[in-house]
Order: structure tokens, then sequence, then C-alpha cells
């Protein structure tokens, strides 16, 4: 039987679909752009390949769009109409099947397929960025780190794949603390595939849990190319320059990245949308006037609130919406939390009551100026924070707004034990975020004592 790049066995002949199938992949694998255009040109030449069809609808699930999810489910079908016409592999019937328990929200179902395709062949490299990618998206960074070094063995010098599944690592070594041995597999990824835009980011996500901005900034220097071929990743990673100039304090810089490369599209895609928000208010916090920067995320962020596809996505439209003041949004987006929070009929409903609920309500206490009310609701997401998905760097603004909401309304005690605990994450150094909280809780216990009345 034919096999792909990675050496997998598959249901296609030689020639033009199997070309662009392993074209697609290594794209996949990348991040490039040109992904979809790779997968479109499978199908023309293979229109009954049903793992072309599978792979296109976890795509499209992935991109955590309500609208996508009809895509997806086409996508389903077209497959299975596929797999009774012609003959296909037990690693493609697994995968169509991994396919339909996702859209009907049975996610643990999806990974365990997952886990028992990689338990009989570890070298499968499209599964293992797949299975990568559903745990970077629930938060389970542990299972992210488990089931790659489970992988790698089977990834030797001479596998196609190696360099992808080292960035893969990397990341996942950050995500689980390893913070030193994260950097030098990320830069070993890099050596073998200069294109490898996870792994180059991974790195730069080390930097910034090790409050090192100004050797993040060394880092990504002279390497746009290996961004530069990406989808809407390639606005993430400029998002991650502009959080290490934000720590050094120059804030030109920052506002300057936001407006030529962060939002230089106007798309609305959540990852975009999460970049844009996530900075702004961090900005917002320091003290920085954003302008009406504001009003284009509302905009966007006003037609998302009935998706639900992902609670992460969720809490960063609300984010748009309270910094906008779009009272009517808010109210609509907190509704439809609170009704799939009762649904409780798949894991992201899950995700949706906790910690969905209490942080947006945070949230919209901060943007009311209820300080209390929102150190409150934002304390008690922190707890399950992790399951709303992304990554530390990512989930830091809801920490940081936890931080400040407690400082503001004179939690000062609660602020330092977050605030240590923040630290103690990030390999024990303080950033220069933390830095000006610390500052800030002392003058703060400063006023009390001065305002104190001494006792008779």
């Amino acid at each position: 039987m034919t096999q792909d790049i990675f050496g997998q066995p598959i249901s296609l002949d030689a020639g033009p679909a199997l070309d662009s199938w392993n074209a697609m992949q290594l794209a996949f694998m990348a991040h490039s752009a040109a992904t979809p255009t790779h997968l479109a040109a499978t199908l023309s030449a293979a229109p009954g390949f049903a793992l072309a069809h599978a792979v296109k609808g976890m795509f499209h699930i992935l991109l955590g769009r309500r609208e996508f999810i009809a895509t997806a489910a086409e996508a389903a079908e077209m497959a299975r109409a596929a797999l009774a016409i012609a003959p296909a592999t037990q690693r493609e019937i697994a995968l169509v099947g991994a396919l339909d328990d996702w859209l009907a929200g049975r996610v643990r179902e999806t990974l365990a397929t997952f886990e028992r395709l990689l338990a009989a062949n570890p070298g499968d490299t499209l599964v293992v960025k797949l299975d990568h990618a559903l745990r970077f998206v629930l938060g389970d960074s542990p299972g992210m780190r488990r089931m790659i070094e489970q992988a790698l063995p089977a990834h030797g010098d001479d596998h196609p794949g190696r360099g992808y599944v080292l960035g893969c690592h990397a990341f996942a070594l950050e995500e689980t603390g390893a913070f030193e041995l994260a950097h030098s597999t990320g830069h070993r990824a890099l050596k073998l595939c200069p294109d490898d835009a996870w792994g180059l980011h991974a790195v730069a996500h080390v930097h910034d849990m090790t409050a090192d901005a100004q050797g993040g900034l060394d880092w990504l220097a002279g390497r746009e190319g290996a961004w530069a071929h990406c989808n809407n990743f390639r606005f993430h990673v400029w998002w991650h320059k502009a959080l290490m100039h934000l720590d050094l304090g120059q804030t030109d810089a920052v506002l300057a990245l936001y407006d030529d490369e962060i939002r230089k599209e106007k798309t609305d895609d959540y990852r975009d949308i999460s970049n844009a928000t996530s900075l702004l208010m961090r900005l917002e916090l320091d003290g920085v006037k954003v302008g009406d920067r504001w009003g284009e995320l509302a905009d966007l962020s006003e037609d998302r609130t009935e998706d639900g596809c992902l609670i992460f996505a969720d809490l960063h439209y609300m984010l748009a919406l309270v910094s906008d003041d779009r009272t009517d949004a808010v109210t609509t987006l907190m509704g439809r939390l609170h009704r799939d929070a009762r649904a409780q009929s798949s894991y992201m409903h899950r995700a949706m009551a906790q910690p969905g609920l209490s942080a947006a309500a945070g949230l919209v206490a901060f943007g009311d100026g209820k300080y209390d009310i929102a150190f409150l609701n934002l304390a008690r997401a922190r707890k399950t924070m992790q399951q709303a998905g992304g990554s530390h760097a990512q989930r830091d603004v809801f920490e940081r707004l936890t931080i400040d909401s407690a400082i503001r309304s004179g939690f000062l005690d609660e602020a330092e034990t977050i605030l240590t605990d923040r630290t103690a994450h990030r390999a024990g150094r303080e950033d220069g975020y933390a830095a000006v909280r610390r500052q800030l809780i002392a003058r703060g216990r400063d006023a009390a004592c001065a305002g104190r009345v001494p006792a008779e």
C-alpha cells in the first residue's frame, strides 16, 4: 500500500492527490497559509478520499465559529459517504469516527481515538498534531506533554516530522514549567524545520514566563521568515513581540505593532480578536490610552455573541464589549452563557459554567468599576481558568485583571497572594507587571496605616 510523507499507509495512489496531501500535512505542521489550498487540491484530485474530508471537518471545528460547524458536519457526511464507496485504512476509518465524536461534543472520545492510533503507531505525525491542537484548546497541557513524549521516540533523526514534533514538545514543556528544556528543544526544532513557527513561538513563551523580555526580542529578531508564511498565526507571533515591548515599558512600540501587524487585517477570527483585546486590556491596566481601538473589536464581537464554540473566545469577545460599553451585547452574551451552562451537554458547555460564567461576570463588573465584585468572581474563576484553554501567556490577562481588581478594591493581602503564586509559576522571576503591582500594594498598605486612628 502507498505511504504518505510521514510513513503512514494511505488509500491514495502515487500522483497529484498524494503530492497535495503531503504538501498539506507539511503546511499544517508549519501553520502555513497554504494549508487549505493544498487540502482543496487533494479533494479536487481525489474527491472520494475520506480522510481529507475528515481533516477538513476538524480544521473547521478548530476555527471556533458557529457557522463553520455546519461546514464541518458536511465534511463528516462526505467522509462517511466516501467510506461506503471506496476502500480505506483502519486509521482513516477511525479518524472519520473521531470527527463524528468531536461534532457531537464528545471530545474525550475524540482524544481517546487519537491515543489509540498513536499507541499503535507513534510515528503518525498528523495525528500527533491534531491531538496537540485539541488538547491546547482544552487547556490540557499535561496531556499535550504526555502524548508528545510518547510519540517522540518514533520520530527519529530521519523522520520528516521530527522538527515539528520537537516544536510541539517545546511548547508542551513550557506550558508544564520545564522552561530550560523547552528553550533548548525549541532551538533544535528550528534547526531542523526553519519554518516551524510553533517551535519558534514556544521559545517566545519561555522568555515571557521567565521575565526575559529583552532575550525574547533578541530571539525573534531576524527570524521573521519563520512566521511570515503563516496563516493568522503570524499575528499571534507579533503579539508575543508586543508583550515583550510592553514588559520593557516601550508602549509606543506596542501600539505600533498593534496597528501595523496585529490588527493589520481587521479579521473576525477569534484568535485575532483575543490577541487584540488582551493586548489592549494590558495596556489600559498599565495606564496607557488606547484611543478608539476598542470600537472595531466590539463591532466584530457583537456579531459573535451567539457562537458558544469556545469559552476562551467568548471571554475575549466580552473583553471587547465591556471595554466599549456595549451594554446590550454584554447582556446578550451573558444570557447565552447562562443557557449553555445549564445545558451541560458537552465538555464545552461545562466550561461555560466554570470558569466561564464567573470569569464573564468578573469582566462585566470590572467594566462597571465594581472592583470588589470583579475580584470575587475572577478569583473564583481562577481556580479552573486553565479549562478555558489557551496558554499561560494568553490567560495571563485574566490573572492581571484579578490582581488589579483586588488592589483597586482593597483586597491587598489577596492580591499579594495571587501575585506571589503567579511569580512562582514563572520560574520565580518577577516581570515588569509584578514589580509595579508590588509597589501598588505597598502604597496601599502605607495609605491604610496613615489613615488608621491610633488606639487610646
